[in-house]
């Protein structure tokens, strides 16, 4: 049998503080939904590089792991490739057809943070 090998790691960012602000936000979500997000986060992981339905690019090189949650709702993890590693910046439920630019802005800050 065929061992899988992850091709990039996930990894949380974190804050000058010490926060992990996207470890806080998926703990503070029901059992269910975390593990939906946990598996979408899992495809990339594995599957890297990959694209619709389970990835796709924001732009500035930021990506966004794609997950449905119950309800018809949806949730967005937005990361940054850096070397082998995923680098999960911001999570959010999304509420719009399009990303909020403000989401966006924000992983951008928290990239630009770590690549400085």
């Amino acid at each position: 049998m065929a061992t899988r090998w992850k091709k990039i790691t996930g990894r949380f960012y974190t804050t000058p503080a010490g926060g992990r602000p996207v470890r806080e936000w998926l703990l503070a979500l029901p059992k269910e939904e975390r593990r939906s997000i946990g598996q979408a986060i899992q495809k990339v992981e594995f599957g890297w590089p990959i694209g619709m339905p389970y990835c796709r690019s924001v732009g500035h090189g930021l990506w966004e792991v794609r997950a449905d949650l119950n309800g018809g709702r949806i949730a967005r993890v937005i990361f940054w490739i850096r070397g082998s590693e995923m680098i999960l910046l911001h999570g959010f439920e999304k509420k719009t057809q399009k990303t909020p630019p403000h989401d966006i802005a924000l992983a951008r800050r928290r990239k630009q943070e770590i690549d400085r």
